[in-house]
């Protein structure tokens, strides 16, 4: 079987835009906007914590992989100096879409992480969350992302963690993850991030994701998980659980 190449993983994602099932509204409309915004952050309500989207007013941030946009947004509207790249022309098209909406400018690019048009040491700060894991070669897209970064400049990446609840979830429920098709995806130990990050002059690895509620699975599996596993694992404590939240996290200074 050959390796997939950036064409495959870009002509699957122009195809599969992130989280489009959770609204009803139409696609490029402030309805689908703001509902898009909701519920990444009601999934991923760490980041409100992790991330400070107001911190870089006046520098650079690259959003590495930054599908319709819903970060970009943030850091724009923190002031920021923000480069939106994505593989997928749609979702370009998308996060162009969601900066007018909001009456915010970014520069977005279709692009390959793998190859970024950028000058080396010209971004304060690169944001790749849900990257790494899909791109065809994830140590090149790493080491553009440390080529363009400013020396004492923050990286963060965000993985899968193949040793977490969600992993063990799926397997025992028979149930696909979301994007389980995609031509790549990757599920790294802690280990492994380190090894993948090791360039960096410090790095922080910090798991998390731990179950919320979904409102994309249906059925009875949904229900079961819905109705008794969300409150059962979030019930137990966290220094039991901690090391198999389904992200893990690397903050990295150059």
């Amino acid at each position: 079987m050959s390796t997939p190449s950036s064409a495959d993983v870009r002509r699957y994602w122009d195809a599969h835009i992130h989280d489009l099932d959770v609204t009803s509204h139409a696609p490029g409309t402030p309805g689908f906007f703001a509902d898009l915004d909701a519920y990444h952050f009601e999934k991923l309500h760490h980041l409100l914590r992790l991330v400070d989207f107001d911190a870089w007013r006046g520098r650079t941030v690259l959003d590495a992989g930054c599908g319709a946009g819903v970060e970009v947004v943030r850091f724009a509207r923190g002031g920021a100096r923000v480069i939106g790249l994505d593989l997928s022309e749609r979702a370009i098209e998308l996060a162009a879409k969601n900066l007018t909406a909001q009456s915010l400018t970014a520069a977005l690019v279709v692009g390959d992480a793998e190859s970024l048009a950028l000058a080396s040491e010209s971004v304060d700060f690169v944001y790749a969350h849900g990257l790494v894991q899909y791109a065809a070669d994830d140590r090149r897209a790493v080491a553009e992302c440390y080529r363009v970064l400013r020396p004492g400049g923050t990286a963060i990446f965000q993985v899968y963690n193949r040793i977490s609840w969600l992993n063990a979830l799926s397997k025992v429920m028979r149930t696909p993850l979301e994007h389980e098709d995609a031509p790549v995806l990757r599920r790294y130990s802690a280990a492994e991030l380190r090894a993948l990050v090791a360039p960096f002059a410090k790095v922080e690895l910090i798991p998390e994701r731990f179950p919320v509620k979904s409102r994309l699975h249906k059925g009875w599996k949904g229900a079961v998980y819905n109705a008794a596993f969300v409150g059962t694992f979030n019930a137990l404590p966290r220094a039991w659980v901690r090391r198999f939240g389904w992200h893990l996290l690397a903050v990295c200074i150059k």
